[in-house]
């Protein structure tokens, strides 16, 4: 039987076995970045190649089985690119001012590795978003780009992804850089719905929600369908690379405690 020794009050040590150790919450064994490595490493496949699929059987509905717009005609398949992008440059900076709040206020180990990780994801879907944003606009509206509202806020969410990534290279503490950028993140989450509610704030060329109504979509199905597998795509997309995002932090912050450990055993 595998025993260790533990601490009692009056500061002796006695052997434990596994079989009487307490038992770690769930929420301690989540927020051990070791095991969470070990239980989220095998989903990445899965995920990839679900993700892969979602991506092909999407993009035949587009190309193949949705109609013409009666108006754009087939500009209008750029909308299955276009739409997810800017749902997910929102969404992603959800999940950085969730993951700002774990910092700040529950403390939690894995709360900045994952805003760190999903930082660059953000900026990268957010760009997409503005750039076949603006393939789309030339056909449809006559011109590339226009300060509305909604594209104008978009912008502002890409300079603050670019801000935050930027940040988290200019300090060496990672520690202390996370409770700081934790506050930006959440100041920056002011802009969220101001992109949601500028179409019906402001005058602006893009047209109402048509999709997440409370009446329901305003669509045909031959177009919905194909527009919700992308979004579902898309979406699996950025958790598959997230993970991996924030695999890749904990092993280079594993790294770079060793090589600290390594150098003050060495002056020591």
């Amino acid at each position: 039987m595998t025993q260790w020794v533990t601490p009692t009050l009056n500061g002796e040590f006695r052997p434990m076995s596994i079989d009487t150790a307490p038992k770690q919450s769930w929420w301690n064994r989540i927020a051990h970045p070791g095991q969470f490595v070990a239980w989220t490493k095998p989903l990445l496949w899965p995920l990839t190649g679900l993700t892969a699929i979602l991506f092909v059987v999407g993009l035949w509905l587009a190309f193949f089985a949705s109609p013409e717009d009666y108006q754009m005609g087939d500009t209008v398949r750029i909308m299955y690119v276009h739409v997810p992008n800017a749902w997910l440059s929102q969404f992603v900076y959800g999940i950085m001012a969730v993951s700002a709040l774990g910092t700040l206020v529950w403390r939690h180990p894995l709360a900045d590795v994952s805003m760190k990780a999903a930082a660059p994801l953000g900026a990268l879907f957010t760009a997409l978003a503005l750039f076949t944003g603006a393939l789309w606009g030339r056909p449809t509206w006559g011109t590339f780009w226009e300060w509305d509202g909604r594209m104008t806020s978009t912008l502002v969410l890409l300079f603050i992804y670019l801000g935050i990534v930027a940040l988290w290279r200019a300090f060496d503490d990672q520690l202390r850089a996370a409770r700081i950028i934790a506050v930006f993140t959440l100041v920056g989450a002011i802009n969220i719905p101001i992109i949601k509610f500028s179409v019906d704030w402001w005058s602006t060329l893009h047209q109402p929600a048509s999709v997440f109504r409370a009446d329901g979509p305003r669509m045909p199905g031959s177009i919905l369908t194909p527009l919700m597998v992308m979004f579902l795509a898309f979406t699996l997309l950025f958790l598959t690379l997230h993970l991996k995002a924030m695999h890749t932090e904990i092993k280079r912050r594993r790294v770079v405690t060793l090589q600290r450990k390594a150098a003050q055993g060495a002056l020591s």
